[in-house]
């Protein structure tokens, strides 16, 4: 569930506005996303994988949790972690050139020779 929208890494894209599912978020009046609806967030990450630097996090609770302050999340690297998790971003390498399925696949397509 939606737990922080960093008011310090915000660039005011709305990117996480226009992807969310569920319209969880509206735009304050300085442009920036205030989390309006956390009870209709899916936990589908989706805002979390498009915001562009790393200024939300999303909680992989299904409810609302004690969140730590935005100073604490940001020295445990969870700011942006799930995004950064499945290789999202500049500099990331996807996350799929890890899965273990696709690295089986990319070793048997080479022993075929294609």
């Amino acid at each position: 569930m939606i737990q922080l929208v960093s008011r310090e890494r915000c660039v005011s894209c709305s990117r996480c506005i226009q992807v969310c599912p569920t319209r969880v978020f509206d735009e304050s009046p300085e442009g920036l996303p205030v989390i309006a609806r956390q009870e209709d967030c899916q936990t589908c990450f989706m805002c979390e994988l498009y915001c562009p630097v790393d200024a939300l996090y999303v909680s992989p609770h299904d409810h609302p949790v004690e969140t730590p302050g935005e100073r604490e999340l940001e020295q445990a690297g969870l700011l942006g972690s799930y995004r950064e998790h499945v290789g999202w971003g500049r500099g990331r390498s996807p996350g799929a050139a890890k899965d273990a399925s696709y690295l089986m696949f990319m070793e048997m397509r080479k022993k075929s020779g294609h």
